[in-house]
């Protein structure tokens, strides 16, 4: 968004005034339609997010609210456009006073904001250090007041990259954005901080919002990107998809992963399992099929179910997905090491697939089909060699530097998931709710990813619009009853109402 404003204005010739003008009033807007109290207190700062605080300010105070607004910071520091407004709301007779804090020395009380509604003029989406001294004082006493916040573009204190809180941040009830919803506002804590978002256009030439390599999909764009299913067809037509899960005492995540890429549609499925555990996977099987491949003898798959796998994805199979349950003993390390170069279908891995490739994300390059990658925070860390907590700093960041390292699409779970592939492209995934923070889910996940896959779906399609409609079912299945007490193999029971809202149109879950 900085770069379409700069294009904006630099570029195209569209003021600077004329686009905080449409700002200003957007907010404003808002205020009058959502606040009953017609007392404003305008917090601001010496940017141009400062500067739409004053024309807040004056789009109030000609409604007939009772205005006072603090610019924070020196007046030898305000930009050009924000000195603009100033000059405009003191010839009007606005009550603007700077100061360093909300103190009686400044002009400003704390009794100033009793009974106001609070705008958050402060920082902006420009932040790239923690915020400290006079504006942390302010931030931190508007949190305390008790009164309803309404920020400008975004809570203040937050990155807009990120989402990471910088020092301290505004708690903001509403916040109103321009032209395109930034990072910050669904990446945590940042979406926290932001309360409910409204975005406005206020002028940006369509043409630029182009530029914009991060999405929000919603069902529209969702629906678009799933398989095509035609009336007269049969289940080659769906693809087989084999799904290589499960060990001793983890055969649970071979059946979820398998019924859930069912129930997503592909035609046909195999489980691969180890071959001392077939009977056990042979009474459970039902719609699946079973593929017994070589083991320990201590139900653990071993290196040499390479070929088997092989062969029967070259002869039967669309897509595999290997990874849940399987383990990380040495046999099936060197499994998926050598099955990443030598897989003849686009493949999911995941959960201990990812841990076999320790250190070893450039192997992924060798991939001759395409490749998705699901892994969470510790998973990721395990892969690369990034803390976890820098991994949860920085999702998108992160994710993208993997995709481009590695060259496949990468799936980083999370509140909220986030997609990125190679080439630049990244995604946040809208939908999904804290049942899905338990075992299994997961599993699940690359079931219906792999269905996607043997369906023929890109791996970025697939990726994509297999975390929006396994969030979908998940916020399905938790309306009916808590999110507390939501299963997986529920998420999975709940897929044929997600799909129907798709095609349909309900359940929109877009923010």
């Amino acid at each position: 968004m900085q770069e379409i404003d700069r294009t904006a204005i630099k570029s195209i010739g569209i003021p600077g005034p004329v686009l905080m003008e449409r700002a200003g009033v957007a907010v404003a807007r808002e205020i009058r339609n959502s606040c009953s109290r017609k007392r404003a207190f305008i917090a601001c700062g010496t940017g141009n997010n400062g500067g739409d605080g004053l024309v807040i300010a004056r789009e109030l105070h000609n409604a007939g609210y009772a205005v006072k607004a603090l610019i924070s910071g020196n007046r030898n520091r305000l930009s050009p456009d924000c000195a603009l407004q100033l000059s405009i709301a003191r010839k009007l007779g606005l009550s603007v006073a700077f100061g360093a804090s909300i103190s009686g020395g400044s002009g400003i009380t704390k009794k100033d904001m009793h009974g106001a509604v609070i705008v958050d003029a402060l920082l902006g989406t420009g932040l790239n250090k923690d915020v400290s001294g006079p504006a942390a004082s302010i931030i931190r006493k508007i949190n305390a007041s008790g009164r309803p916040v309404v920020s400008v573009d975004i809570a203040s204190g937050i990155s807009a990259d990120t989402g990471q809180v910088m020092g301290v941040a505004i708690n903001a009830d509403i916040t109103v954005t321009f032209g395109l919803s930034k990072r910050g506002h669904f990446l945590n804590p940042g979406a926290s901080h932001t309360g409910r978002l409204k975005v406005e256009d206020i002028g940006f030439p369509p043409g630029l919002y182009e530029k914009a390599t991060c999405h929000i999909p919603g069902h529209a764009e969702i629906a678009s990107m799933l398989p095509e299913r035609k009336t007269y067809s049969h289940k080659g037509h769906y693809g087989h998809a084999l799904v290589v899960a499960g060990s001793a005492g983890k055969m649970g995540a071979a059946f979820m992963a398998s019924r859930a890429c069912l129930r997503a549609g592909a035609g046909l499925v195999s489980m691969g399992g180890p071959e001392t555990l077939s009977q056990t996977y042979a009474q459970r099987a039902t719609e699946e099929m079973y593929l017994a491949l070589p083991d320990h003898g201590g139900g653990t798959l071993s290196e040499a179910a390479l070929e088997p796998i092989v062969s029967y994805a070259k002869q039967h199979g669309s897509a595999l997905a290997i990874g849940p349950g399987i383990g990380t003993g040495p046999g099936a390390v060197k499994l998926v090491r050598k099955l990443v170069s030598q897989c003849p279908v686009p493949m999911v891995l995941d959960a201990d697939a990812l841990n076999a490739l320790k250190g070893a994300a450039r192997t992924i390059k060798k991939a001759s089909q395409p490749v998705v990658l699901t892994p969470h925070p510790g998973e990721f860390s395990r892969l690369t060699g990034k803390t976890a907590k820098d991994v949860a700093a920085d999702p998108i960041g992160s994710a993208l530097a993997l995709a481009k390292q590695s060259g496949a699409v990468v799936h980083l779970k999370g509140a909220p998931s986030v997609t990125a592939t190679p080439t630049g492209q990244t995604y946040i995934n809208a939908t999904g709710n804290s049942g899905l923070s338990k075992g299994g889910s997961g599993d699940v996940l690359t079931g219906i990813i792999a269905a996607f896959l043997a369906q023929g779906a890109t791996a970025s399609d697939a990726a994509v619009s297999g975390a929006y409609v396994h969030g979908l079912a998940a916020d399905i299945a938790a309306s009916r009853g808590s999110t507390r007490s939501l299963l997986a193999s529920e998420v999975t029971e709940a897929l044929p109402e997600a799909f129907a809202a798709l095609e349909g149109g309900g359940h929109e879950q877009r923010p």
